[in-house]
């Protein structure tokens, strides 16, 4: 049994209630994690204390058996302070013997046992079960086209991994651990209560039923080693600014036999000079002159791919006015997206003397205001 569980309390470590669901608990552990992970808080132990806290809380809570288990222990630990054999006098009473107050049944008893040893009154050594290894989580920048057509590059991060010398045994090359002689490979002692027996992960091989007696030099002995490595990942077509991307098995080593942990990669996605992002459509502003609004015109708007189209600009068009280019968006899985053309009028800040004086001439040829329906008049009017 895992004894400091009774004074430990995880719950409060993630800053959790004893309610919380599985998407509460592994939200409270990133974010804990991120802020005291150890590469962003190099030479602070406190805060490397600290991540280990949480990890071994996410470790237990994250897992619906461990948790449960924990929840158990913690309850028996409760109750087993009412009728332990402390104060209280005979048979545990805390009030004291033929006093009122509190009545040991026996069923409860059971009941407790029963959900700790489980049916059959079986010992768990819970020290001993494989553990998964950490979710770990890093970053990746990508340009604007690498992330609407998708990419296959690698991501580079520092964290723990199976020791490359001795592969994980913890032994120095050539030679492989031994049995314990403490718990004979068992990986647990037990301890016998009187009424119950209980079993606890064996100290001097911390539950793994065997001990390394020529330690790996590199690790010193617990088979993992921190370092730099390079994961390949593949991106798919259409993904977005800040969107997650889980490897499976590319995690944290696992511990006790475990599977290693998964790695998540958030995605980081630049801006481009002419292309904007709106679901999956892309969005372009396109100017034209007063005359090709004015007059209509058939005008060439590039596409990501490097191609154009032809957009028609019908007579009359004012600056603002979308127009909608079919397929030529973002693909993806489930679909493709549009191009969405923007037009805006171009208004020239210098003007030539014969541009003005055309200018000039369509102005005195204009008559009303298009901001009469504003007062109620014409502005213009003396």
């Amino acid at each position: 049994m895992q004894h400091d569980w009774l004074d430990k309390d995880f719950y409060k470590i993630l800053g959790i209630s004893e309610s919380a669901d599985d998407k509460e608990i592994t939200k409270e552990y990133r974010k804990l994690a991120r802020k005291y992970h150890p590469d962003a808080n190099p030479d602070n132990p406190s805060a490397e204390e600290r991540f280990k806290e949480v990890s071994e809380a996410y470790d237990v809570l994250s897992d619906p058996d461990r948790r449960k288990e924990y929840d158990q222990i913690r309850k028996y630990g409760a109750t087993a302070g009412m009728f332990g054999g402390g104060a209280g006098g005979a048979g545990g009473n805390p009030f004291g013997a033929g006093q009122p107050g509190f009545e040991f049944d026996p069923g409860n008893l059971s009941d407790i046992l029963g959900d700790l040893f489980g049916a059959g009154g079986r010992r768990r050594a819970p020290g001993t079960a494989p553990r998964k290894g950490d979710d770990l989580e890093t970053s990746l920048n990508l340009s604007f086209e690498e992330a609407v057509n998708g990419v296959t590059t690698s991501v580079h991060l520092t964290s723990d991994a199976a020791c490359s010398t001795c592969v994980g045994t913890g032994s120095a090359p050539g030679t492989q651990p031994e049995v314990c002689p403490e718990c004979q490979g068992r990986g647990v002692l037990d301890d016998n209560q009187g009424f119950f027996s209980l079993s606890q992960p064996c100290p001097r091989c911390s539950g793994r039923g065997r001990v390394v007696t020529n330690p790996c030099p590199t690790c010193r002995g617990n088979g993992i080693e921190r370092k730099p490595r390079q994961v390949k990942v593949r991106i798919p077509a259409g993904v977005k600014d800040g969107q997650r991307i889980r490897l499976k098995g590319r995690g944290g080593p696992g511990r006790h036999g475990g599977p290693a942990g998964d790695l998540f990669v958030v995605v980081g996605v630049g801006n481009h000079k002419l292309f904007a992002r709106k679901g999956n459509n892309l969005t372009i502003d396109v100017p034209v002159t007063f005359a090709e609004a004015t007059l209509g015109s058939n005008i060439r708007v590039p596409t990501l791919d490097g191609s154009t189209v032809t957009v028609k600009v019908p007579a009359g068009t004012p600056s603002g006015k979308k127009m909608r280019v079919k397929g030529k968006g973002i693909e993806t899985k489930k679909g493709t997206g549009d191009l969405l053309v923007t037009v805006v009028v171009d208004v020239p800040v210098e003007l030539s003397d014969e541009q003005r004086s055309a200018v000039e001439a369509l102005a005195a040829a204009t008559s009303g205001s298009p901001r009469q329906h504003l007062t109620g008049q014409d502005p213009t009017a003396e």
